[in-house]
């Protein structure tokens, strides 16, 4: 499977979940530890170098932010199907530099767009593969197993490693977490195609034809 993006394109903001557009397409919500390299990922899914905003501070992102692209998705011997999906970049958890004010109104608004938001299909939760699953993603990864939310891991920064350890580190947080991981690199590409192949089959888009493991 190959996706070309036709578009990529910022919608809104919003410190509540009320405050986003109505639901118009299916939404992937990206999660993960601040600076673990959500807007990163995002950006290099949809091949736009500054689509999302990112910075060398933990915390940068500090609502919701929601952005449309438009896909055609060109699957061997197929004519390519053009499809919309939004993505959903949320606030980085776990720093502590945040006011107290700050993190108790964060942990209800992410709660409640992962719960009640009609479009979201799935939660892209992303560690770093040099640090593995902390106690912070295993909860998160409870919480959507609670809410029966579909949960898509990625370890990410898979260029800080040597290629030897690359495959053996996605593998033990595989082991940890009991789920299938994709392993990619922001800055390089490595892992875009198998993780796009999640993403659209969790959408409901097509049906995934890569195996993500490794």
């Amino acid at each position: 499977m190959q996706v070309d993006i036709r578009d990529a394109r910022f919608v809104a903001s919003a410190m509540r979940q009320d405050q986003l557009p109505p639901p118009a397409f299916a939404e992937i919500a990206f999660a993960g530890r601040s600076n673990v390299g959500k807007s990163s990922l995002i950006n290099q899914l949809v091949v736009r170098r500054k689509l999302v905003r990112t910075s060398s501070t933990p915390g940068a992102t500090r609502g919701l932010l929601l952005f449309r692209t438009a896909l055609a998705i060109q699957r061997a011997g197929k004519e390519p199907q053009l499809a919309t999906l939004d993505l959903v970049d949320l606030p980085g958890y776990g720093f502590a530099k945040r006011s107290k004010i700050e993190r108790r109104s964060w942990g209800p608004m992410i709660e409640g767009y992962l719960e009640n938001r009609v479009g979201l299909r799935a939660v892209v939760v992303i560690v770093d593969v040099r640090r593995g699953l902390e106690d912070d993603d295993r909860q998160l990864l409870e919480f959507l197993d609670h809410i029966r939310r579909p949960a898509v891991l990625v370890a990410t920064k898979l260029d800080k490693l040597p290629a030897s350890q690359r495959m053996l580190e996605v593998a033990k947080i595989k082991a940890s977490a009991g789920r299938p991981v994709v392993g990619v690199s922001s800055e390089t590409g490595d892992g875009r195609d198998r993780l796009w192949s999640r993403l659209i089959a969790a959408a409901g888009i097509a049906p995934a034809d890569v195996t993500p493991s490794s």
